[in-house]
């Protein structure tokens, strides 16, 4: 009985939150993921500032075609966009996880700072992706295309102290890479929906 009383919560939850977000303009809910996205690129680079870390060579997600200059991301039709924001999003959702399990036995003296901002990284990722979810449904099918860029580097990071550091290093400088680029994109479709000429974006 208890345990009806709970999916039925959940799914009042659930239905409360479709109406809700069916209330909320594209415009605002462009408007919170841009802050998000703009919140998740700046912990990943205070993470990589007090980690030292070096631009990564080739990260999980190069194989996306992404724009690489703003000209290119400015031609770029809108669901392309939010589709590339999404695709960098999800790819990120399994190294996420290993750098937060890894970073609790970090050999780094400010280990405690880096796995606080990790799962704090970890849960604007997830509100995030949520929201790109719902604001994706009201972009049309294209926008909705995930492109899968799987993590297949292992959840172990190595033995000893260079390896490890040198690893957690390297899925650091992606993460903010491929943040910067959201963020980047995000920000862009957030001002074509508010500008009346988005050809000044």
């Amino acid at each position: 009985m208890a345990q009806k009383r709970i999916i039925g919560g959940k799914l009042i939850t659930v239905l409360y939150l479709v109406v809700m977000c069916r209330a909320v303009t594209i415009n605002d809910l462009l408007d919170r993921a841009s802050q998000r996205s703009d919140k998740m690129h700046s912990l990943s680079t205070l993470l990589t500032q007090e980690m030292g870390s070096l631009f990564p060579a080739d990260c999980h997600t190069s194989a996306l075609q992404t724009p690489n200059d703003k000209v290119q991301t400015l031609q770029a039709s809108q669901s392309a966009l939010m589709s590339l924001a999404r695709s960098l999003l999800h790819a990120w959702a399994d190294p996420l996880v290993i750098l937060s399990n890894n970073a609790v036995t970090l050999p780094h003296p400010a280990k405690s700072s880096i796995s606080s901002k990790i799962n704090e990284l970890m849960e604007h990722s997830r509100t995030l992706a949520d929201g790109l979810d719902i604001l994706s449904g009201k972009m049309g099918s294209d926008a909705q295309a995930i492109s899968p860029l799987p993590y297949t580097g292992g959840t172990d990071l190595g033995q000893d102290r260079v390896t490890i550091l040198n690893k957690f290093n390297f899925l650091l400088s992606c993460l903010r890479r491929d943040s910067h680029k959201i963020d980047s994109f995000l920000k862009v479709l957030r001002c074509r929906a508010v500008k009346s000429q988005p050809e000044l974006c």
